[in-house]
């Protein structure tokens, strides 16, 4: 992953059950960038002055390396320095000089440091880390300093970050901490190395060759989450094979996770409730029949016996046709507290996902998991999460907050966002979705009364969660530049920043990720970072505006198809969710309708339930709303929905000319990707734009204004698009 002119690199080692595996990255001088190295490129500081700045600060490092973290953590630091300074700084084993750079950990170390560092350290915690300016032995020095190994890893790439956003090195006085405990990805992938909703290739674990062969690029995976804080990864899809628990599978994954541990990152799989069937031999998986429960028993006592640190099980059940716990007249929680007393005497947790909705048609899908799930309260044991959604749907463009949130004081609940954009474009649109994630977790549940905010109930400060955790379900893969594209790079940055701090701003993420990927100019970043805050927006605005959802084709949920009807379920179309017809459009979610609003606290019922008070980007979320409805902008509904479809087909042809305009300041290779890429954005919202136009035309009956870019073709032309072939399915 770092870029040294003509070095080779040693990425790191991971030891365990007998294997041996070295990451090795050989980067030529005339290499072109390609996006592999991520946010960790490391090139030397180009700004003269910040250079001689940094090299004067920083004249020796003394850092003592008693374990494979700590060693991993100090070939980072000394890899990123000699990337960013240009310059070969001696590692000592004591400081002799002014403009040292001391790295210590409380456990292997005996230097002596001032009370109030270590004060700072107890703020700390396991995680967390300090960084500051010491003197150490009367000499003005700089220290990173941590409680545990982990801690030292996180405070070396917090300062390494200093250096690649040119921030001052002077009277330093750090302290961070991470908010969530587990910070975990979600990989939708499959053993035949498919990945469901991935467009950057192919799963990054080769199955076939494990446990014997270790790609570099695990141990470049490792480094990238590492950087970040991201400290689990699920291997393995959510809709569950449950092949990966036999004891050949889990040899494979105990030779990731030795990869994996030197950068502190614990493994999970995905457990497919119908296990002890398909692989065990038994009758049936009811969680209250004993022979089942001792199954999981002995199944996580052989996991755990290869793979001493395994983190546990996320699961998917009873939903989309996955197996569980009610095919037996059981509950979710029944279900759920027998895996985790399988996996609690080794340290393991069970996340268990409330992404559920019943086999029959149900009245509005938005309220099946708070319905399922809120009697069950109180009722799950102490190493069992609830992993919710942002939105009550699937990852729409744009959901209000899902209302489980705050309404489970006694059951913690982990947030699970989408990295991969599935609803947004997928690889070759930009989507930056920091600020869909700062919107769902900034949003106010007034589950104790004005300023409880969804943040606070994934962090554990509203409720005093044990545990608390944030999933993002991964978009990386095969691709040399790891996402598909260079720019969705920024949303598993975004996600691991925010999993770490939620109350970061999108804005501060942006400009972070822009300086470590491409370059510090303020020329480039000032220019991308506002089109890259623009881009969310852009995509709402051209594919569901003003609250419309599930507005997508069939299957592929890439194009558009708000005519989609028929098939097995009513909710997996999209008909059912926009509702138009000759009087208006959107769904009905008063107390009128299907009252999904009386979900919420108080005044939210009341504030969204109202056409005068509801925010008009939940709109046609919550309302039915005649196409003559007067806005706030004094357009009518139909004439707002045709401005926003077109404000977002102009928003991406403003990216466009920003591209265009930082042309040569940066490398040719990802600024030609981007390019092209956004070309295909615009072309694609335009066809959003046209098909979803048209056809809610036929149900307005109202004209399109003059003025207004008229569509490239039928309806009819529109409608008969087949389904292409799109990755990820």
């Amino acid at each position: 992953m770092p870029h040294v002119q003509g070095r080779i690199v040693t990425a790191g080692r991971a030891v365990g059950a007998g294997i041996l595996a070295f990451a090795v990255l050989v980067a030529p001088r005339a290499r072109a960038e390609d996006g592999y190295e991520l946010w960790l490129r490391y090139r030397p500081i180009s700004d003269a002055e910040v250079l001689a700045r940094y090299r004067a600060s920083i004249s020796e490092v003394v850092f003592e390396a008693s374990s494979p973290m700590l060693e991993a953590a100090r070939e980072e630091l000394r890899r990123g320095l000699r990337g960013l300074l240009d310059a070969e700084i001696p590692f000592v084993r004591e400081a002799t000089r002014e403009g040292a750079l001391v790295v210590w950990s409380s456990r292997p170390s005996t230097l002596a440091v001032s009370p109030s560092l270590r004060a700072q350290l107890r703020w700390a915690g396991a995680e967390g880390f300090v960084i500051r300016s010491e003197p150490i032995r009367g000499r003005p020095a700089m220290v990173i300093a941590a409680n545990t190994n982990a801690g030292v890893l996180y405070g070396v790439f917090r300062f390494l970050r200093l250096l690649q956003t040119h921030e001052s090195l002077q009277d330093l006085s750090i302290v961070e901490a991470p908010r969530v405990e587990l910070r975990v990805l979600n990989h939708w992938d499959n053993l035949d190395r498919t990945v469901e909703r991935g467009y950057a290739g192919f799963s990054l674990w080769d199955w076939h060759k494990l446990p014997d062969y270790l790609y570099p690029r695990y141990t470049d995976y490792a480094r990238a989450n590492a950087s970040i804080g991201v400290n689990g990864t699920v291997l393995t899809n959510v809709n569950a094979n449950a092949t990966v628990l036999t004891p050949e599978y889990v040899r494979k994954v105990a030779a990731l996770a030795d990869v994996f541990r030197r950068w502190g990152i614990r493994v999970y799989l995905t457990a497919r409730f119908s296990a002890p069937i398909e692989i065990g031999g038994l009758e049936t998986a009811d969680p209250l029949v004993p022979e089942v429960a001792t199954w999981w028993k002995d199944k996580a006592a052989e996991i755990y016996r290869v793979i001493p640190d395994f983190g546990g099980f996320l699961v998917k059940a009873n939903s989309e046709g996955q197996p569980g716990p009610q095919d037996y007249g059981r509950s979710h929680a029944e279900g759920a507290n027998m895996l985790a007393d399988a996996v609690a005497p080794h340290g393991g947790v069970v996340m268990w996902r409330a992404f559920v909705y019943s086999n029959e048609e149900p009245e509005d899908r938005a309220k099946q998991a708070w319905n399922e799930f809120t009697p069950l309260d109180g009722s799950f044991r102490s190493n069992v999460l609830i992993q919710v959604k942002n939105g009550p749907i699937d990852f729409q463009p744009r959901e209000p907050f899902h209302p489980l949130f705050g309404a489970m004081p006694q059951t913690p609940l982990m947030m699970e966002f989408q990295i991969t954009q599935e609803y947004l474009g997928q690889a070759t649109h930009l989507a930056f979705l920091a600020p869909l994630y700062e919107e769902v977790l900034r949003a106010d549940t007034y589950a104790r009364g004005e300023g409880s905010l969804v943040s606070e109930v994934i962090d554990g400060t509203l409720h005093d969660y044990p545990r608390t955790g944030m999933a993002g379900v991964a978009n990386t893969g095969t691709d040399r530049n790891w996402c598909g594209s260079v720019m969705a790079c920024a949303n598993w940055y975004a996600f691991g920043r925010l999993a770490w701090d939620p109350d970061l701003g999108s804005a501060t993420i942006a400009d972070e990720w822009l300086r470590m990927t491409f370059t510090s100019d303020p020329n480039f970043v000032e220019p991308v970072k506002t089109m890259m805050l623009a881009s969310r927006e852009a995509g709402v605005d051209y594919r569901t505006p003003l609250g419309l959802h599930h507005l997508m084709a069939r299957g592929h949920h890439w194009g558009p198809g708000p005519w989609v009807s028929g098939g097995p379920r009513a909710d997996w179309t999209s008909v059912y969710y926009h509702r138009a017809d000759a009087e208006g459009i959107g769904f009905d979610r008063t107390r009128t309708g299907s009252d999904a609003v009386g979900q919420y606290f108080l005044p939210l019922p009341e504030r969204w339930g109202r056409l005068e008070t509801v925010p008009e980007k939940y709109l046609l979320w919550f309302h039915h709303v005649p196409w003559d409805h007067r806005m706030a902008s004094g357009r009518t509904l139909w004439e707002e929905l045709l401005h926003r479809y077109q404000r977002g087909v102009d928003a991406v042809r403003q990216m466009q000319r920003t591209w265009r305009s930082v042309d040569g300041m940066i490398d040719p290779e990802r600024h030609e990707q981007v390019r092209a890429f956004l070309a295909i954005q615009e072309k694609e919202a335009r066809w959003w734009r046209d098909a979803c136009v048209l056809y809610f035309q036929t149900f307005s009956k109202r004209p399109i204004p003059d003025g207004y870019e008229p569509p490239a073709h039928t309806l009819e032309e529109y409608m008969a698009i087949q389904e292409r072939p799109v990755p990820g399915l």
